[in-house]
């Protein structure tokens, strides 16, 4: 069909990135959905809502220059042009900073800020040598809008990310191609339920957050169906923190 949207989400075999793909099919897109192994991604291809689209699996290393080229490309000639770009794909680090070594921080960076960069790249290339209008929406982070020890680079990739959106959203605001990014407190997802089930780093986390309580996966998820719907035409080149009121203090 002529008005079939289709959105390439990093990162999905599940948790945050399985809530998206999900709310992105409910809403009628058509999915290239990616991770390190296609394989991991069945569960995520089993969902009823997926199963009603247009939904192929891809590998994809957002530390590979060449494993972002063929990615891409394979789901262009599969599913045809993208309208969405989702960077939901990330690596988490915590580690002091006086600890944290040379791999580390290049396994960091590289995944989550410069692989997003140059996949990035890839999708306005293509909008714009097709002359089509495109949208980005990548996940940062509260660590990335504000300090908290142990998380060094991880927030350092986020601030770089939300940074990168600003930059690559004025620079393409007049090809149209619109680029924005989330800011997600701690989202309750599968790992980090068992992350805090430990009340005491439960209690700590949650008294950061002014709301008391901690955002969900849907709840991003629709953050990201309201940054790539036509209601957000005029939204561009800014972050939108879901995080409970914690970097309004």
């Amino acid at each position: 069909m002529a008005d079939t949207r289709r959105a390439l989400v990093t990162g999905t075999a599940a948790g945050l990135g399985r809530a998206i793909a999900v709310a992105l099919a409910r809403e009628g897109y058509d999915l290239a959905l990616t991770d390190l192994d296609a394989a991991m991604l069945k569960d995520t291809l089993a969902e009823p809502d997926i199963k009603k689209r247009r939904s192929i699996a891809i590998a994809l290393d957002l530390r590979s220059q060449d494993s972002i080229r063929e990615a891409f490309e394979h789901a262009t000639a599969d599913l045809g042009d993208i309208d969405l770009l989702v960077n939901n794909a990330g690596r988490a680090l915590l580690r002091p900073v006086a600890d944290v070594t040379d791999a580390e921080w290049d396994d960091v960076i590289d995944t989550n800020l410069k692989g997003a960069f140059f996949l990035s790249q890839q999708f306005g290339r293509d909008c714009i040598a097709k002359g089509r209008p495109g949208v980005i929406v990548s996940m940062a982070s509260t660590h990335g809008m504000t300090g908290i020890p142990g998380r060094s680079v991880y927030g350092i990739s986020k601030a770089g990310l939300i940074q990168m959106t600003r930059m690559l959203a004025i620079e393409w605001a007049d090809k149209g191609i619109r680029v924005n990014a989330i800011a997600p407190t701690t989202v309750m997802t599968e790992s980090r339920q068992q992350m805090l089930s430990d009340p005491k780093a439960r209690a700590a986390a949650l008294a950061r957050i002014p709301s008391g309580k901690f955002a969900t996966p849907e709840e991003i998820a629709a953050a990201v169906v309201y940054l790539a719907s036509p209601g957000a035409a005029s939204v561009t080149g800014h972050t939108l923190p879901v995080d409970g009121g914690l970097t309004a203090i």
